[in-house]
């Protein structure tokens, strides 16, 4: 059986290997056996698509965009509401960006699925930190020279006036920046016409959950039930455990499938075949 890869956000930043600015408890070994997976799976996958989270070093999340109390730096994990920007307890450290700034979380609170969370900085374009796991990254090049076929490879995150957790689109979309809209061309490839989705990366409570809420939204009951979510390559942020858990349960209840690496090289590869 052939099967398409789809690998989010497999980065150093989000590994807990040193010199990671938000590793993720797991995340190492996940990867670990993500890239012997797609070494064991070679022969049975056609196509890899790897999303990568890609900032700069400012950003409406992160902590060097914020003050408190008009002179204090946030810490990481501060949730940032509207109403306290009105209020002053938070501010941009470029007050120009304050009625941008108002108007982003008004419509992201508007939206409903998140506050705005303040994260250390992450994923910088063109750092270590952005770079995919050496071992996934090995695999990679890998299949793509037994294939000859290059990995699609997405950008997320590029504007910094807005969050994007999910690689189809940011969470609040601008009218001015295409990459902040519908991905197309990822929600076409990513489509499983016959075969499998299997699907890896970091964090199970965030981007993999993001991009796979827009990715089962788009897609028919018989093409969610060609995805097979690898639960052993993948982990939560630590203390969100339980959002990784509603992940796992609403992709079932969306007809996908949650398995080990293990399941998956025996229904790629029956025994005999």
């Amino acid at each position: 059986m052939k099967a398409r890869m789809l690998i989010i956000d497999p980065q150093n930043d989000f590994c807990d290997i040193p010199g990671a600015a938000l590793p993720v408890s797991g995340a190492d070994a996940d990867m670990q056996r993500l890239a012997q997976f797609i070494a064991a799976a070679r022969n049975n996958i056609s196509e890899v698509i790897v999303t990568l989270d890609s900032h700069a070093s400012i950003g409406i999340e992160r902590t060097t965009f914020w003050l408190k109390d008009h002179a204090e730096p946030v810490a990481p994990f501060t949730e940032i509401t509207e109403q306290q920007v009105r209020d002053g307890q938070f501010r941009p450290r470029d007050e120009h960006l304050m009625p941008e700034v108002l108007a982003y979380l008004h419509a992201l609170e508007q939206g409903g699925r998140y506050r705005l969370m303040v994260w250390p900085v992450h994923c910088v374009l063109g750092t270590w930190g952005h770079n995919i796991h050496a071992s996934v990254a090995a695999s990679i090049a890998q299949w793509e020279e037994y294939s000859q076929r290059p990995a699609f490879r997405v950008l997320k995150g590029m504007n910094p006036m807005t969050e994007q957790y999910s690689a189809v689109q940011a969470e609040v979309p601008s009218d001015a920046d295409p990459q902040t809209q519908t991905n197309h061309r990822l929600l076409s490839r990513a489509r499983p016409a016959d075969g499998l989705l299997l699907v890896a990366g970091e964090a199970a409570s965030h981007c993999v959950a993001a991009t796979m809420e827009h990715l089962f939204k788009d897609m028919s009951l018989e093409q969610r039930r060609r995805i097979a979510i690898l639960r052993d390559c993948m982990s939560p942020v630590s203390g969100f455990e339980n959002a990784a858990d509603k992940f796992f349960e609403a992709a079932i209840g969306f007809g996908a499938r949650v398995m080990t690496t293990t399941e998956a090289l025996r229904e790629l590869s029956p025994a005999g075949n």
